[in-house]
Formats: structure tokens, C-alpha cells, sequence
């Protein structure tokens, strides 16, 4: 019979090739899935991984969805190289929208440029007010972080559905549960005429270097990775485990609050009841499969994007239902999982000694 047994060694070749094999099997086992579901596997696949990125456009289309994914998740690979258990991203993306709005709506057309970094900054302070709750309540309660930051998402979107459903409602908006359109000087600038491609996207650019300088050439990234990996390392130290919590939630928070002001001063426009786009889950995805790495989260955030693109284009094209985005998601994480099982242990045929 086959068994796992520990390695002596962690494979090195594997820990790295590990999240190749998981698109691999996510690919086949997804080549299985379209020829189950009656449709043609070769324009299944042709839709996720070839049509989001075959023209200018569809690259432009990339990035907006690869913007949000890439800067929640530099936030959570901040957390989860910590020890903190973050999973409640998408409330602070939420909360983040929520006070961009906010601030987007005391736009009037005399406004400058300078109410833009406004919107952004209400953005990153909404997250991080929403990741502090988080950390204010461990500290002082010793709460789960995970239960009580997937909680909060729920409080989140209820604070929003209350604002487009009643106070903040559009008086001209034909009774439908939305804000005003912002003006455009609440609006994030587009790079390219014709394009919806914005400049989130260099913002992304720009937290990536930022991420990859405090993890691996600051003392302060040492310290959080330090608590995470040994925490009795870390006390023994003399290094602070809440300055350690405070700094992974509120970095985090704002992260994912900076992304939700970008989507809702860029693409959107206004707050809807549809902001909550499913992209604080999945970032987390992104974090696991780029490894926490912040260059490894990019390449991770452009699979993604492609899965959201490539779902609804089977939908609209293949008449496939929308959940198919959501399927291809949970097939890359659990084929990730179970490829890094072989990093730590090995098959062997026969019985345990």
C-alpha cells in the first residue's frame, strides 16, 4: 500500500515547482470538467488562458483585475508570513470602497487633483480602521483573528447594503440602491485613452518594490518574519508580538482598503451593492500559490485575473454558469495543497515499519 513518509529534507525543486504542478492538474482536471459538462475542452481552456490575454485590450482588462488581487495580497503575505490569520480581506476591501466613497461624493467641479489622493488615503485609513478592530480585539480579548475578521465581512457589506439602500442613495437614480456617479475629479485616471487599464496599476508597480525592500532588507520585516516562523525566538528577542499584530493588521487592512478605493473611483464609478467583487478571498489564493513572495504574488494575480476573465467569458460564449470561476479557483489552491505535501513527505509502496 502506498504511504506518505516525512522527507529528511525539504525538496528544494519541489518547493519551487510545486505551484507549476498545481496549474497543471487545475488544467487537466479542468479539461475533464468541460468534456463532463457537454462543451469542447480545447474552447474551454481557450477561454481562460488564452483569450484574457490576446490583445491590447484583454491585457488592459487583465490588469484591472489583477490591481486589487496584487495589493490585497502583499498585505495578507505580510500577515500570514506573521502568523496572522487574516482571512477577512474583503470586509476591509468593503470598508475601504465605503470610505472612499465617501469622500468621492463632496466632489464638486471645481475640485482638484488633490481630492484623488483624498479618495485613495479614506480608502487605506477604511481598511485599516476595519484590520485594527481585528487587532484591538486579539489583543485585548485574545479573539480568533480568523473568525472574527470573516465576521466582519458580513458587517461590512451590511454597512454598505444600509448606505446605497438609504442615506447615501442616488435621489436621481431611479430608485436603484446606488450612489451618484462620482465627477471626475474623484475619478482614477486612465493610462490610455480607449483602455480601462488606470493607474492602480502603477500603484501595484510601486508596492511591490516597497513589500519586497520591508521584508527582505528592513529590521522591521525581519521582526515580523522572525514572530512568525519562532515565536519563541522572537520573545526571547525582545521583539514585540503586539507591535508585531498591529503592524500585520493595520498594513494589511489598508492594503486591501487602498484596493477597494482604486476599483471604486476606477471601473465602478459609484458604490453599488455589488463592490464586493470576491477578491479579498481570493487573494489569499494568490498569496499561497505566489508563495508570499511578492514577485511570485504578480504572476499569481495574472492567473487569477485570467480566471475571472476566462468565467465570464464561458458564461457569455459557452452558456457555462458562473460559478466556474469560483471552481477553477478552489481547483489551483487544492492542487497547490496537495502538491506541497510532497515537499515535506514522500509516496512509498509498502507497509509502515
Amino acid at each position: 500500500m502506498f504511504r506518505l513518509e516525512p522527507r529528511p529534507v525539504p525538496s528544494r525543486w519541489l518547493a519551487v515547482a510545486s505551484p507549476f504542478l498545481a496549474l497543471a492538474v487545475t488544467v487537466l482536471i479542468g479539461t475533464l470538467l468541460f468534456a463532463l459538462l457537454g462543451k469542447d475542452p480545447v474552447q474551454g481552456l481557450r477561454m481562460f488562458f488564452w483569450e484574457p490575454v490576446r490583445s491590447a485590450y484583454a491585457w488592459s482588462e487583465l490588469s484591472v483585475k489583477a490591481t486589487p488581487l496584487v495589493l490585497i495580497a502583499l498585505g495578507l503575505a505580510v500577515c500570514f508570513r506573521a502568523n496572522l490569520w487574516n482571512i477577512g480581506a474583503e470586509g476591509q476591501f468593503v470598508m475601504g470602497a465605503v470610505f472612499a466613497g465617501w469622500v468621492a461624493m463632496q466632489a464638486t467641479p471645481t475640485s482638484g487633483p488633490v481630492l484623488l489622493l483624498g479618495v485613495l488615503a479614506a480608502g487605506a485609513l477604511g481598511g485599516a480602521v476595519w484590520g485594527g478592530v481585528v487587532a484591538w480585539l486579539r489583543q485585548s480579548f485574545n479573539t480568533n483573528e480568523i473568525l472574527v475578521s470573516l465576521m466582519l465581512v458580513y458587517v461590512a457589506e451590511m454597512v454598505l447594503s444600509y448606505l446605497v439602500y438609504g442615506p447615501w442613495k442616488d435621489p436621481n437614480g431611479y430608485n436603484f440602491p446606488q450612489t451618484i456617479t462620482f465627477l471626475e475629479a474623484a475619478r482614477v485616471p486612465r493610462l490610455v485613452p480607449g483602455f480601462r487599464a488606470h493607474i492602480g496599476l502603477l500603484l501595484a508597480g510601486v508596492a511591490v518594490v516597497g513589500f519586497m525592500v520591508f521584508l527582505y532588507r528592513t529590521y522591521a520585516g525581519f521582526q515580523l518574519q522572525v514572530g512568525g516562523l519562532a515565536p519563541a525566538a522572537a520573545r526571547y528577542a525582545g521583539f514585540s508580538s503586539g507591535r508585531a499584530l498591529w503592524t500585520g493588521m493595520l498594513l494589511s487592512g489598508a492594503m486591501a482598503g487602498l484596493a477597494g478605493a482604486l476599483d471604486v473611483a476606477g471601473p465602478q464609478g459609484q458604490l453599488t451593492p455589488y463592490v464586493p467583487m470576491g477578491y479579498g478571498f481570493a487573494a489569499i489564493i494568490v498569496a499561497f500559490v505566489g508563495r508570499l513572495n511578492p514577485v511570485g504574488i504578480v504572476l499569481s494575480a495574472m492567473l487569477m485575473s485570467m480566471f475571472y476573465i476566462g468565467g465570464e467569458l464561458a458564461q457569455s460564449r459557452l452558456g457555462l454558469p458562473k460559478a466556474l470561476t469560483g471552481v477553477f479557483q478552489g481547483l489551483l489552491l487544492f492542487s497547490l495543497l496537495a502538491c506541497d505535501t510532497f515537499i515535506h513527505q514522500r509516496l512509498r509502496w509498502g507497509r509502515a515499519s
